[in-house]
């Protein structure tokens, strides 16, 4: 369990995998810091993400998941040699905690690379460690 006082630097994706994350994690301050098929780390401010008791959004874990889950699928197909995409097909969050303050940081798993599917887990924690929600998304590999 690892605990973070500040955000680690982020990720220049487009340097990176010549495309950004997408409008929606731009507005809510979607950081990656590590990006592979395999595994990725990416962080997201609790505050202007926040339902109105003041605690992040249940939707912001799922936000923030499929993000991460479907960037690295994408990276999977480009990495096999496909030429076509990877789409969410199925998502699912179980919220175990509530984000308060500072950033949450997710770590995304691959649970199966496959031709045709992926399976991705996504784990938020709060900076001081603890586990906040935990997302599966199936991704699709769509040929083009």
């Amino acid at each position: 369990m690892t605990v973070f006082e500040t955000r680690p630097p982020a990720l220049d994706l487009v340097a990176l995998i010549g495309l950004g994350a997408g409008a929606l994690s731009d507005k809510m301050d979607i950081q990656f810091h590590e990006l592979t098929a395999e595994h990725s780390v990416a962080s997201m401010p609790v505050d202007g993400n926040t339902q109105s008791f003041g605690i992040l959004h249940g939707g912001a874990y799922v936000v923030l998941g499929e993000s991460m889950g479907s960037i690295s699928a994408n990276i999977h197909c480009h990495n096999i040699g496909l030429s076509g995409r990877a789409v969410g097909i199925e998502i699912n969050a179980t919220h175990t905690g509530s984000g308060t303050s500072g950033f949450v940081i997710a770590e995304c798993t691959a649970l199966h690379l496959g031709r045709t599917l992926t399976t991705h887990e996504i784990v938020v924690r709060s900076q001081e460690g603890k586990r906040l929600s935990t997302i599966r998304i199936t991704n699709l590999i769509k040929s083009s």
